[in-house]
């Protein structure tokens, strides 16, 4: 049982223990299946590296290339598309079901500035003691709350109570 078959690493030059390889050119072209030892000498002649790029074919394939190269490029291309990827942030704004109104309006410009960035945002209304048993008012407040925000942010998920809280998510309008 060989144990290299889960390892994200490549085999290279003498961690290759395969008695015979395919073995295919710098510019793509396959030279043929020949001894490992015989394909290492080629490589080595042109002062380059053997790697197993099909560990699981028979024979294994290997390629000669500059592994140094190869691993740097790989590299360059993950940065690369990591570059590209838009990391959304989940931002909160707590409010309590008998907020005023400017107080409101001041929650409501936090979150659209927020939503500018294009975060998320996680809007909550905490009732506390006897609060729990007027609920509408805190849908109320999340209705005006995502009037407020309408510019900016839809509406993901629409209201609901989670345990104390009730909680809706907006999210960035997209054009």
């Amino acid at each position: 049982m060989g144990r290299c078959s889960n390892i994200k690493e490549l085999q290279i030059n003498e961690e290759i223990r395969e008695r015979e390889v395919r073995l295919i050119d710098v510019d793509g072209s396959q030279v043929g299946v020949m001894p490992t030892r015989k394909a290492l000498e080629i490589a080595f002649d042109r002062k380059l590296d053997l790697v197993k790029v099909a560990p699981n074919a028979k024979p294994p394939v290997c390629r000669i290339m500059d592994y140094g190269k190869y691993k740097y490029e790989l590299a360059k291309k993950e940065k690369e598309a990591k570059k590209n990827q838009k990391v959304i942030n989940v931002k909160e704004v707590r409010m309590t079901p008998n907020i005023e109104d400017h107080d409101l309006k001041v929650k409501a410009n936090r979150a659209m500035d927020f939503l500018k960035n294009g975060d998320k945002v996680k809007v909550s209304v905490r009732f506390r003691g006897r609060e729990l048993g007027h609920t509408d008012a805190g849908k109320e407040v999340l209705a005006n709350f995502a009037e407020l925000t309408s510019e900016c942010g839809v509406i993901d998920r629409h209201p609901k109570m989670e345990g104390r809280n009730m909680i809706m998510y907006l999210v960035p309008k997209t054009e």
